[in-house]
């Protein structure tokens, strides 16, 4: 135990290595699988190099966003002092934003490296069994999963070890170990910053491809969604990679590392003696952040299914769910180990087990909002249920149904997040809260995991539907696929409530930099602040949607003039020119994604800078509401509206008669489908990562705008008190008539 105890900081990378280790062990299982025939492998290999072709036009452009960025921060990090207060920061910064970036960009890779090549051996699993579909693709899931978790420990754990030895570190409270953690914010930035324009990008890919792919080819040419005729089918495969799987694992990769962070900087200012130099409150959410991996490894043991009609979500939950309570147990015993009895965080006081108890807080939350979203997107439920019926009486009554569905469904989450909030405060403080999102995502690489599955189900049923494969296989991956839709959907509802707790400490983080005690909204410029922060959520969901549509028409064209241009596509006698339409979502994505990036990494430091921390402060508060509603809504929205398309393929029940693929409801369900797709995979799982990197932006900038610290020699005023006492008898006359003079000392 002694040795455990004197080298907990090194077996923080050590449990991030592991991950990585069983990911390379899971990834070379994968490969071995069969690929199928000739031709399943040629369409596979059209998909992989069309993710491969985005992936790199995109580092391209990012790599000179990443160069300019880390020349400001490496500027900034050489300025010692502003106005007579010293700064904690240093040039190194800049090195940790690179290194925050390229970890980011590798966490999408090895997601989308993953993917494609588990998707055409999924699709060769489903001619055999269901229960080998699931167990191929949910392995290609998790190869993501831990990819990215491992990578996020290794990373944090890593630098933080190299910088307490750069910086000098002797103590937890020090002013090195505050550089130390200022310099680490630049690896959750640059992680950040390469998620929003990979979520962004990604997701505008993948909704020009589909929208295009879908309205030729399924509402005007009457062919099936991945018909190999279909000169979109291509990309739109593609767009599942770069934005479903490429573009989560950078979103969740920045999630992970900004929760840590966050986390650690309210951790340093905690002052306490215990068995490891006074940093156990810096060092816990690494620890259970690190442990998190092995637990979602184990929980990957239990989602396997027995035969054809074994039920496919309830085998994820019991993984997801399975992994989630052993983080619960482990927690109670790693807390009471590291912490000691009391803590104080600016002023409020709180025991160990209050901790636990905090950290118990953010893993309920984060399973009832799985659980919230899961009901109101998945297929049978009531909400579907509600969008199915209406579409009976055509296009618009489906689309009202479907944007009801999605406002009703951000009642209760945030009902559930406000609880969250004010509970974790009332056992830990601000600590509380940091902590309670560090124990949400303790279990990434299982959420992930499960998350990556559903896009390379979705890639399966489409290599199938291209293969002209046997109906049953093509059963078999829209099973998978279906609920991938759901599995999807929750992870959306899981990163946004993890961006929340996530907001709120480094919110507490800036608050404190900033030496600010209170954001008066009182004052006219806070209110102000608080309303354009609330704007920006939806300038930025309309510039991605808006870029959609844009991205969309030109794919429109291409396709009508493919079909009217080359002789023999609909009759199978030619091949459709693929490249040309991934080259047009890739062009359209890279394009169009540079605004919403610039409003939310320039923002904060305009009005930081114009007006001061506590309308920033304001600014944040804005942004983070509008963006969590915002994201919930169209997430959900989106996620029903697709799954009441997916229905019809089975057969609904509409007053009393079926309805099948081409009923005229149908048709209605395939335009609430489109219009869901911008929502669900572009702008909405867009929110958490706007909110996060506002925050973030405004933490590293938090030290150039800090209102002066009050000195201790400051000059002081004495104030004087007149206070008159009188005192009657009985008789109502005055007895006594007392002149009481007290001096207070007053710091100005």
């Amino acid at each position: 135990m002694d040795f455990l105890q004197n080298n907990l900081i090194y077996c923080i990378p050590a449990l991030g290595l592991v991950g990585i280790i069983v990911m390379m062990v899971k990834s070379a299982w994968v490969n071995k699988q069969d690929a199928g025939d000739k031709n399943m492998q040629e369409l596979a290999g059209y998909i992989a190099d069309g993710a491969m072709a985005f992936l790199k036009a995109e580092w391209r452009v990012l790599s000179i966003f990443a160069v300019f960025t880390a020349a400001l921060l490496a500027y900034s990090g050489t300025i010692t002092e502003i106005k007579g207060v010293p700064m904690h920061s240093s040039w190194i910064i800049s090195i940790s934003f690179i290194i925050g970036a390229v970890f980011s960009a590798t966490a999408g890779y090895i997601g989308m490296k993953s993917a494609t090549k588990a998707n055409v051996r999924t699709t060769q699993a489903a001619r055999t069994s269901l229960k080998q579909a699931l167990k191929v693709s949910f392995t290609g899931g998790t190869v993501m999963g831990l990819g990215v978790a491992g990578l996020a420990v290794l990373g944090l754990g890593g630098l933080f070890i190299v910088f307490l030895q750069l910086f000098h570190v002797t103590s937890a409270n020090s002013v090195e170990m505050r550089t130390a953690i200022e310099v680490l914010t630049g690896f959750s930035l640059g992680a950040e910053s390469i998620a929003l324009f990979a979520r962004v990008g990604g997701g505008i890919y993948t909704k020009a491809a589909d929208v295009g792919a879908d309205l030729v080819g399924k509402v005007e040419a009457g062919i099936p969604e991945d018909d190999v005729r279909n000169p979109a089918t291509i990309a739109d495969n593609v767009g599942d990679n770069v934005g479903d799987v490429a573009g989560m694992g950078a979103d969740l990769f920045g999630s992970y590392v900004a929760t840590i962070l966050a986390t650690m900087v309210l951790g340093q200012e905690i002052t306490v003696t215990d068995k490891f130099g006074g940093m156990s409150p810096i060092l816990l959410p690494m620890v259970i952040c690190g442990l998190g991996i092995l637990f979602s490894i184990i929980g990957t043991w239990f989602v396997t299914i027995k035969d054809e009609k074994s039920n496919v979500q309830t085998a994820l939950n019991l993984g997801n769910w399975s992994s989630i309570l052993i983080t619960a147990i482990a927690s109670f015993f790693i807390v009471k180990w590291m912490l000691p009895e009391t803590l104080k965080l600016r002023g409020y006081e709180f025991s160990s087990i209050n901790v636990f108890y905090a950290i118990i807080v953010g893993l309920v939350v984060g399973t009832i909002m799985s659980i919230v979203t899961e009901y109101f997107t998945a297929m049978g439920k009531g909400p579907v249920n509600s969008i199915i019926q209406q579409s009976s009486t055509g296009h618009a009554t489906n689309i009202i149904a479907g944007l009801a569905v999605g406002m009703k469904s951000t009642v209760i989450p945030i009902l559930v997040l406000a609880g969250g909030i004010m509970l974790s405060y009332h056992f830990a403080g601000l600590y509380g809260v940091a902590i309670a999102a560090a124990g949400m995502m303790a279990t990434t690489a299982m959420q992930l995991a499960i998350d990556a599955f559903g896009p390379i189900a979705d890639n399966a049923g489409g290599i199938a539907e291209m293969s002209q494969l046997p109906p049953e296989v093509r059963e078999r991956t829209d099973n998978l696929d279906a609920v991938g839709n759901t599995t999807a959907a929750t992870g959306k509802g899981f990163a946004i409530a993890s961006a929340a707790l996530t907001s709120l400490a480094l919110f507490a983080a800036f608050v404190g930099i900033a030496g600010i005690t209170a954001i008066d909204i009182y004052k006219a410029p806070v209110l102000a602040g608080l309303f354009v922060g609330g704007m920006i959520p939806f300038i930025f969901s309309a510039l991605c949607i808006q870029a959609v549509g844009k991205a969309a028409m030109d794919m429109v064209q291409e396709v009508r003039r493919q079909f009217r241009e080359i002789p023999g596509i609909m009759e199978y006698k030619a091949k459709p020119e693929y490249e040309k339409c991934v080259a047009i979502s890739t062009k359209a994505s890279i394009r169009e994604m540079m605004m919403p990036g610039a409003i939310a990494l320039i923002t904060p430091i305009i009005i930081g800078f114009t007006f001061g921390p506590e309308v920033l402060g304001g600014l944040l508060a804005g942004v983070t509401v509008t963006g969590v509603l915002m994201g919930i809504f169209q997430s959900n929205a989106g996620g029903a509206w697709d799954n009441a398309k997916k229905s019809f393929e089975q057969g609904v029940m509409i007053n009393g008669e079926m309805h099948y693929k081409k009923s005229e409801p149908h048709k209605a369900s395939v335009t609430g489908d489109t219009v869901g797709d911008p929502f669900k995979d572009t702008s909405g799982p867009s929110m958490n990562i706007l909110i996060k990197l506002m925050s973030i932006v405004s933490l590293v900038i938090a030290p150039y705008i800090a209102v002066k610290a009050i000195a201790s020699d400051h000059k002081q005023e004495v104030r004087k008190e007149i206070r008159i006492e009188q005192k009657t008898d009985a008789l109502g006359n005055l007895k006594t008539d007392t002149l009481l003079n007290t001096t207070d000392t007053l710091s100005r």
